[in-house]
């Protein structure tokens, strides 16, 4: 059996999950779906998926407080969770594991379990790395955030200078881990060893295409871990191509009459940041863009509405994307590539460094412009514009969407977990996983 476990707390990885959830039950694998709660179960079972939670569920308090907390939102001293909420996760999952039989667990952000899957001696899969991997840093293209590192002499440093310090750095820096490991110590499992490895797996599944992330193949699936000393041991990567979500939803009757004009339109779909940034950024879309379509997700965005604006909690985005002339989002692998699925250029406003390593990608296929963080209340209009007057940008947008067509992503990460956990193609156990289960 696998286990899916997603972090319900974002839209995006759910929607990832589902997809997950498809491939394998389509090849003939048992999967059980848990999490630790969030606004987003309930969009599961909605299509179909059985899902456990686990403990007393979140609460959307809890929910906002973990979303700011996030790297690139949050400071880098704590650990997401506290050590009480690890310790506790990390019992449940280690428990609900063992009681099925778990062969594999796939996450994204319930990172406790890199410590959960180690107690049940079972490989953990991640799908939510995006493009912030080792491959992209060790050339030297993951992008330094606005914040300062704590560099000495950092404000004096060219730009250059910056991005090649944290681009070395990187797989030696430790924020975000400490909770974690000092969980790990109480439990007597290896602890996470570094930022990068708190976002990686025993298989890391890289959800883009070589023409897209720029690294061959060979090179990404024969990846060693390297210092080895800031990795899992036993860490790998595997191309697996883009995943990102095809909701079961209509599209509404007024979105349909909203669309039905020949006037652009632009699509706001700012998911996990504030409610006043989706209205800052609509009002200057506004001024750009006759017509503004926006996932509001958890935010009340009401008052927003107009005769040329219009609000909807969760929206089926692959049908959208094609019928909108530009797409305003943060840049998570699965806005970022629903867009490109659907040929739609975009402007990004990245909230964290694998969203800003995203858009570079995006930004290097002349798809795409981003908008820095700090400049979001006064430059989206204006890379809008820009996006709007260029017709390469719509033509090199047609180009990706042509490769992506050619691709399954979800099927072909679904047989990289199947090879991950050693099942058969009909769920029955081949070669057992290394890892000793504990008792």
């Amino acid at each position: 059996m696998i286990c899916l476990l997603p972090n319900c707390g974002f839209l995006s990885e759910t929607s990832r999950i589902l997809e997950l959830h498809r491939a394998l039950t389509a090849r003939g694998v048992e999967v059980a779906t848990a999490t630790h709660g969030g606004p987003y179960v309930d969009l599961l079972r909605e299509h179909g998926v059985q899902v456990d939670v686990l403990g007393d569920g979140w609460t959307p308090e809890r929910v906002r407080e973990f979303v700011a907390s996030i790297p690139g939102i949050g400071p880098p001293g704590q650990s997401m969770w506290t050590d009480a909420e690890i310790r506790q996760y990390v019992a449940l999952e280690a428990e609900y594991f063992r009681a099925r039989d778990v062969q594999a667990v796939v996450t994204g952000w319930t990172l406790t379990a890199l410590l959960s899957s180690q107690l049940a001696g079972i490989p953990v899969i991640v799908e939510h790395s995006g493009a912030f991997v080792p491959p992209l840093f060790e050339r030297g293209r993951a992008i330094p955030p606005e914040t300062p590192m704590g560099l000495p002499l950092e404000g004096l440093m060219p730009a250059r200078l910056r991005k090649f310090l944290f681009n070395k750095g990187l797989p030696r820096r430790k924020v975000y881990t400490e909770g974690f490991n000092r969980v790990a110590n109480e439990l007597g499992v290896a602890g996470v060893p570094s930022f990068p490895a708190l976002l990686m797996g025993d298989l890391t599944l890289i959800t883009d295409i070589p023409e897209v992330f720029g690294v061959p193949r060979d090179e990404v699936d024969g990846w060693i871990p390297k210092p080895a000393a800031s990795y899992r041991s036993n860490a790998r990567l595997r191309y697996t191509g883009p995943l990102f979500a095809h909701f079961d939803l209509p599209v509404p009757d007024r979105v349909e009459r909203f669309l039905a004009t020949q006037d652009p339109v632009a699509y706001v779909a700012l998911t996990s940041t504030s409610a006043d940034l989706v209205r800052d950024v609509v009002a200057q879309v506004r001024t750009a863009v006759p017509k503004v379509l926006v996932a509001g997700t958890s935010h009340d965005l009401s008052d927003l509405e107009s005769e040329h604006v219009l609000v909807e909690r969760v929206l089926p985005s692959h049908q959208l994307m094609p019928r909108v002339a530009v797409a305003v989002i943060t840049g998570g692998q699965g806005s970022v590539q629903t867009a490109m699925a659907a040929g739609t250029p975009f402007v990004g406003i990245p909230l964290q460094a694998e969203q800003a390593a995203n858009l570079d990608l995006a930004e290097r296929q002349g798809v795409a412009r981003t908008v820095p963080l700090s400049q979001a209340t006064v430059g989206v209009a204006n890379a809008v514009r820009a996006i709007l007057a260029d017709p390469q940008t719509k033509r090199n947008a047609q180009r990706i969407s042509e490769l992506y067509a050619t691709t399954d992503g979800a099927g072909t990460a679904a047989e990289a977990i199947i090879d991950a956990a050693s099942l058969g193609p009909r769920g029955k156990v081949g070669v057992e996983h290394s890892t000793k289960r504990r008792s």
